[in-house]
């Protein structure tokens, strides 16, 4: 018997039959395939999973393609990859799509609808196809199985929140092992977990005890929620009308907002009536974050620090008189 490239372990070469016999047994396989389908008919044979379609329907059609042989999947992997024929790959997609219905299942916690989960599902598997080697002397199963999970995880990630969910490999790893590490670890789903828990999770997989917090968190609240979704049954109140911001309101800022914009426009303007020395010791003791003492002014001026005490009283005066008259001339001042 001709051994497949995968059986090189059953047999050594002295078994191996001459080259006459090996062309008779692929040729046997080769009509054991199934035959070739028009383009016509392979469009209709090929399943789809749409809207209009139900999910029980899809399954029901992909449990009617057969389950290929191992030399039946090479023959077909081998014209793929030599000839790029079409027919052979729509063969081995349609014979493992019942793989990617099983694989799906088991991301059904994540609230994600099990038909588009199929989809990308499938769009993995014939990634998978695609880059099959059949010499290397594997299952294709046991091959595209990767492809199809990575295409899923991704879906995943992309859907579940609007937030990127992890970048890194360990984060993914943590976002899909966190569950199951939660109940093997008797951990509440809704709470916090015990510091024990997040150090053993961290430990295992390969992160920090944060991102363990953090993930955890953001698992319990169940992905995104629109605010435009009603908390009642009647359809009556969104839960954007339950929401309250403290802060003041807009046209309170704007008031706010011209209103120091004018007490400095009118400050700058009285500065200018002040003498320089005034200007200066005023602005050194009133106006900066870090004022200056009377004796260092006193220093600095070369008198006493009483003087220089007059000398700041007198300026600040002479600034809010200032202030007062240019504030009536502007027009800016209450009539009290």
């Amino acid at each position: 018997m001709w051994l497949l490239p995968g059986d090189a372990s059953k047999g050594s070469l002295k078994s191996t039959p001459t080259m006459k016999g090996r062309l008779k047994t692929m040729s046997e396989v080769k009509k054991s395939l199934p035959a070739r389908a028009t383009p016509a008919r392979a469009a209709s044979t090929m399943p789809s999973l749409g809207p209009e379609q139900s999910l029980n329907r899809y399954l029901a059609e992909i449990r009617k393609f057969p389950v290929l042989t191992a030399e039946q999947e090479y023959m077909l992997a081998k014209r793929y990859a030599e000839h790029q024929d079409p027919e052979a790959a729509k063969q081995l997609v349609t014979s493992h799509l019942r793989l990617v219905a099983k694989i799906a299942m088991g991301y059904r916690g994540y609230g994600l609808p099990v038909a588009e989960l199929i989809s990308e599902g499938n769009i993995g598997l014939m990634q998978g196809v695609k880059k099959f080697e059949p010499d290397r002397g594997f299952r294709l199963a046991t091959y595209a199985m990767w492809w199809i999970k990575a295409s899923m995880q991704e879906f995943i990630l992309r859907s579940w929140s609007l937030v990127k969910m992890g970048t890194t490999a360990a984060q993914k790893k943590l976002f899909f092992n966190l569950r199951r590490m939660k109940k093997n670890l008797d951990a509440y789903e809704d709470s916090d977990l015990h510091p024990d828990h997040v150090t053993k999770i961290a430990t295992d997989l390969g992160v920090s005890e944060t991102e363990v917090v953090n993930m955890n968190r953001r698992m319990m609240m169940g992905g995104d929620a629109s605010l435009n979704v009603s908390f009642n049954e009647d359809g009556e109140g969104q839960w954007q009308d339950m929401l309250q911001d403290n802060g003041p309101l807009q046209d309170q800022l704007v008031e706010e907002a011209q209103e120091a914009s004018n007490r400095h426009s009118l400050l700058v303007e009285a500065m200018d009536s002040l003498g320089e020395r005034e200007r200066h010791i005023l602005t050194q003791r009133r106006l900066t974050d870090d004022p200056q003492t009377l004796e260092e002014l006193s220093q600095e001026y070369g008198v006493s620090r009483e003087r220089v005490r007059q000398i700041e009283v007198r300026a600040f005066e002479k600034l809010q008189k200032a202030m007062l008259r240019i504030g009536g001339e502007r027009r800016l001042l209450s009539a009290a």
